[in-house]
């Protein structure tokens, strides 16, 4: 059985695996110049400068699952111009769908089957998993790499992608968002048996448990059911496992297995069966039926919805658990042949709960859901579990709905009261306990039990005559939540008081002993009394159902800004409940019953994807932005007590962690202006950010500032001094209207709106610019803010995020040999004299390991140790460090090697950066680092069963002589251009230098371009 892969991803400056190899760039392109592999460096003799290149397909990245996507020159039928002669276009028209069944695409899907049959025949050992045809043109197949590098030389190939695993993202909530009750979205919508008629949701998950009352049949209409049957092609696949059935609530059911081949555990059902829990959960939350009775443990939780309570659902299962502990891993071969078939059966929505890349807009699952977008489908994405870091927001594709994790206003409580009298409350859903003796789980070891994993109860670590009949007090992390509950169980222990090391979320799961989950602030307290009381105790009370202040952003929900784009685009876009949801699920995750409550933010996408269908039905030739848009402009940023919406640490929150708010799905049933954009648009928007070359086939209609596209927010992650922005709205009511603009918070902006007065007429659109400029914002940070239009009826609202930057400059500018120099263009933030100095070269430090054994699995973040393919590696850093930098290398290690690379305070679990990509191609940064000693893990997590690994690294701090920056001083103009020229000399050949210009304004402005030359 092949090793367990797991998702790979960068989490600092990552590019597009289809990026040029930049040298000097600016703005959004920077990213790509940082990350460009090495191998694509050509040397200038002119000055060392390595010369800007664009090549027909990237370097392709060993598989860890042994397929790859191929994507063919031709174009998916989604988007097919008719450019071939005899085969007239396929493409979808605005506002359309796909017609799959019509002569021309059968024709057109014809020519593509012989396109691949001619690909194929030159890797005859390559053995096909799935044709794509609408969304993606193209194919996947198991092959050697050496094979897979082959094919993306040949005729007829675009790309070649490996296919990687992926991973799940993981009922009061229609009263709380306004669905239900007296004028609610439902009622707009006609009532509830109106809420989502004749639309198909369809869910890219883990399959569904068919039995669940959530999935039973629906009362229809004639008019409903044939709406439904015009437009759905799809069909139920039963399966050959513990197979299910269809009916009139969830008419098609597929699963897609030969990606993940042999890796799911022997419980799994071959068939569209759940056995995980994940996707029955997502599907009941997006569209299950109303009213349905839930119980969890015993206790009745009263009658519960989906959003979209009469849509039809369309079940896809690509997700499959690989271990005991549960959770879904899919691979992308296998999700990309689920969302293709998803768009070609019909659905008019989806909703997507998997893990995916913030940082390129072009790998195959980002361009399958432009196709889908463009042919009428809206599809909600989770934007990831990684906060609450910044930039870790994932699947940032403008043509999405990115949807953030945030609490609701019922929440189910527990309090554990010590034998000092003290109380604690914290999330719990079972029964209490007695007066207990309670204890640390550190004092509870087997003789000879590592100490870090007794503290988090870790399988095998507890000693039965020190557990039973007694509560434990364990850390989270690490292993699964429940787990823990299940170990102390199994020691013979009655309860657990499980506590957060560091701010995290509290989390209601069912456990198999009375847990009490509390926060970091409660911990050391409880731990304090465990160790000091001579006989301490503890009682765990029963759960109780509370209503509390919300909506507060989740810390484990992925933050902004976007890794790709610059920052020039907000997401994550919105934040929806995804914090203790109940909903339907497996028994396996609900302890053997039928509802359990999850958190994530899989857990807050499918609220969007059933709003978005309540929208559909309610107004049928909205396109998915249109509806995007009314969702997003009527969010709101207020809590429940009308203050401003705050991470559930306590600290202030803000739309990197919110987006536009939360949504408001009664308001957005009514938005009175929309924007909206097209296929066109995004291909411009794309093409603008950066990540694919000037010959990219999304470039063919020109490009555009990110900035610039037609979103209902506006962001601007690189203001040099002014920059203008235009958008364009929609009025979709029944009357002209008036509008006036307002802009609330940008103090230190001088910003104009144009114009004053907009009058939008019924159908018909209307534009408008935005112009900001800096009038003494802080420098290099977010300014967030909002643009209110205002009639008599509506406030459209955009939120606003905004940086100033000292001046716009590239992240890195790379050159070669001993002796040399490059210009380096800016464009000024301000007026005034700018200053640059300098730090370095320095020449790398490399320290060497031989690791051996590549471990495949993914390092523990949060229990970092060093073993036979783990090297632990201690650097200090002096103080009034300007820069840091850990890098490995291809060149340095043989084809196929994969490293991953992570950066920790010495000492400490707290992880500072780390670096994951497929290649052993890996880079952290740390910025002003403070002085002292970091710890250096690197994971040979594919590769040799042997090998020499090489870190490199390097302290930026004083000037070393070797480089200049020329001018030292110059005078600058707000929103002006000008340049400074970096020169070296004097470097040793065969070494890698790091070097870094600092720019100035004197003040609090700042900014850096780090200087790599290869000598």
């Amino acid at each position: 059985m092949p090793a367990p892969a797991r998702r790979r991803t960068r989490l600092l400056l990552v590019a597009s695996a289809s990026a040029a190899a930049l040298v000097i760039a600016t703005g959004a392109q920077a990213t790509a110049a940082l990350t460009s592999p090495a191998s694509t460096e050509a040397s200038s003799p002119a000055n060392g400068l390595a010369a800007t290149t664009e090549t027909s397909s990237a370097p392709v990245k060993e598989s860890p699952t042994g397929a790859y996507i191929v994507q063919l020159d031709d174009s998916p039928v989604a988007e097919y111009d008719g450019d071939i002669a005899g085969l007239p276009a396929t493409r979808a028209l605005p506002g359309g769908k796909l017609l799959t069944g019509a002569a021309q695409v059968t024709s057109y899907v014809r020519h593509l089957a012989r396109e691949r049959t001619d690909v194929l025949r030159q890797v005859p050992g390559a053995k096909k998993l799935y044709d794509y045809n609408y969304t993606y043109a193209g194919f996947s197949a198991r092959m050697s790499h050496d094979e897979a590098v082959k094919l993306a030389k040949s005729s007829g190939v675009k790309s070649v992608e490996a296919s990687e695993l992926q991973h799940q993202d993981t009922v009061d909530t229609p009263r709380y968002l306004g669905l239900s009750g007296r004028g609610g979205a439902w009622q707009q919508a006609g009532g509830i048996d109106k809420a989502g008629d004749g639309v198909i949701v369809g869910v890219i998950d883990t399959g569904f448990v068919p039995e669940r009352p959530s999935f039973a049949p629906i009362k229809t209409t004639k008019q409903s059911d044939a709406l439904v049957a015009k437009k759905w092609k799809g069909t139920c696949q039963a399966g050959t496992e513990a197979p299910v059935t269809c009916n009139n609530k969830v008419i098609g059911a597929r699963y897609f297995d030969a990606g993940i081949g042999d890796r799911p555990i022997p419980a799994e059902f071959r068939s569209p069966r759940d056995y995980g829990g994940h996707g029955t959960h997502t599907a009941s939350t997006a569209a299950g039926n109303y009213g349905v009775d839930m119980s969890v443990l015993g206790r009745d939780y009263g009658k519960g919805s989906g959003i979209a309570p009469h849509a039809r659902l369309a079940i896809y299962k690509v997700l499959w658990t690989v271990n005991e502990a549960g959770g879904g891993s899919g691979t992308d071969a296998d999700i990309v042949a689920g969302i293709d078939a998803a768009v070609a059966d019909g659905v008019d929505v989806i909703n997507y709960s998997i893990s995916g890349s913030g940082s390129t807009y072009v790998n195959a699952t980002g361009l399958a859901f432009l196709r889908a977008a463009k042919a009428g489908v809206f599809v909600a994405t989770s934007a990831g579990n990684t906060g609450p870091g910044v930039g870790t927001v994932g699947k940032t594709y403008p043509w999405v709905m990115t949807v953030a994790n945030g609490t609701h206003d019922r929440d189910v409580q527990t309090t554990v009261t010590l034998g000092n009298g003290k109380s604690y409350t914290g999330a719990g859903i079972g029964a209490g306990t007695p007066s207990a003796p309670v204890i640390l789980a550190k004092d509870a070891g087997l003789a000879g039990a590592n100490p870090t994993n007794l503290e988090l109860c870790m399988t095998g670590t507890l000693d039965p005559a020190k557990v039973t009949g007694k509560i434990v007090v364990c850390d989270r992390g690490v292993t699964a939540r429940v787990d823990k509950s299940l170990q102390v169980k199994n020691a013979g222990g009655i309860g657990v008081i499980l506590v957060n090391p560091t701010a995290s979320t509290l989390d209601s799961d069912l456990h198999s002993v009375p847990t009490v989950h509390l926060d970091h602030v409660a911990n050391p307290e409880i731990k304090a009394y465990v160790s000091g009381a001579a006989a301490p105790t503890a009682q765990i009370g029963a759960a109780k159902t509370v209503r509390v202040n919300a909506p507060k952003v989740a810390s484990t929900s992925s933050r902004g800004p976007s890794p790709a784009g610059n920052g020039d685009l907000l997401k994550p876009d919105i934040m929806a409940p995804g914090t203790n949801v109940l909903a339907a699920t497996s028994a396996f995750s609900a302890a053997g019953g039928e509802y359990a409550f999850l958190s994530g933010t899989s857990m807050a996408s499918p609220h969007i994807a059933g709003a978005a269908a309540v929208l559909k039905s309610r107004y049928p030739s909205w396109s998915p932005m249109a509806i995007k848009s009314a969702l997003l402009t009527t969010g709101n940023s207020l809590d429940t007590n009308g203050d401003p919406i705050k991470n559930d640490s306590g600290s202030a929150g803000n739309p990197f962690g919110y987006g536009a708010g939360m949504m408001q799905p009664k308001k957005a049933m009514n938005p009175g202006l929309v924007y909206d954009s097209s296929y066109d648009d995004w291909a411009k928007f794309v093409c603008g950010s950066g990540q694919v070359g000037a010959t990219h086939q999304l470039c063919a209609k020109g490009k555009i500032d990110p900035s610039d596209l037609n979103y209902p927010t506006i962001a601007i992650g690189d203001l040099a001094g002014q920059q203008t922005v235009k958008r364009t709205v929609r009025n979709v009511g029944l009357l002209p209207e008036l509008y006036r603009p307002k802009v609330e918070g940008m103090t230190g902006f001088q910003v104009t709106v144009s114009p004053k007065l907009m009058l939008v007429l019924p159908g018909r659109t209307a534009s408008y610019t935005v112009t900001f400029k800096h009038n003494g914002a802080p420098l290099e940070q977010y300014s967030f803010g909002k643009l209110n239009w205002t009639s008599n009826r509506h406030v459209v609202s955009s939120t606003l995020a905004v940086r100033p930057l000292t001046l716009k400059a590239p992240v890195q500018v790379t050159g070669t040999g001993t002796s040399g120099s490059v210009e380096v263009p800016f464009t000024a933030g301000y007026t005034g004299t700018l200053q640059t100095s300098v730090s370095g070269l320095t020449a790398a430090t490399v320290a060497e390991a031989t690791l051996t054994n590549p471990g495949g699995v993914s390092f523990p973040t949060t229990n970092p140790a060093a073993n036979s393919h783990v090297a632990k590696y201690t650097v200090t850093v002096p103080a009034g460090t300007k820069h840091a930098r850990f890098s490995t290398f291809d060149a340095d290690h043989p084809a196929g090697t994969d490293l991953d690379v992570f950066v920790y305070k010495a000492g400490t679990k707290t992880l500072l950066g780390s670096s994951a990509g497929g290649t052993a191609e890996e880079e952290v940064n740390l910025a002003a680092p403070a002085g002292g000693s970091y710890d250096v893990y690197v994971d040979l997590f594919a590769g040799a069963d042997e090998q020499l690994v090489k870190l490199n690294h390097w302290q930026l701090n004083e000037p070393a002589g070797n480089l200049t920056a020329t001018p030292a001083s110059q005078p600058v103009t707000t929103a002006g251009q000008a340049s400074v020229t970096a020169t070296w000399t004097g470097l040793t050949a065969g070494s890698r230098y790091l070097g870094r210009l600092a720019y100035t304004d004197g003040a609090d402005g700042s900014g850096s371009t780090i200087i790599r030359v290869n000598s």
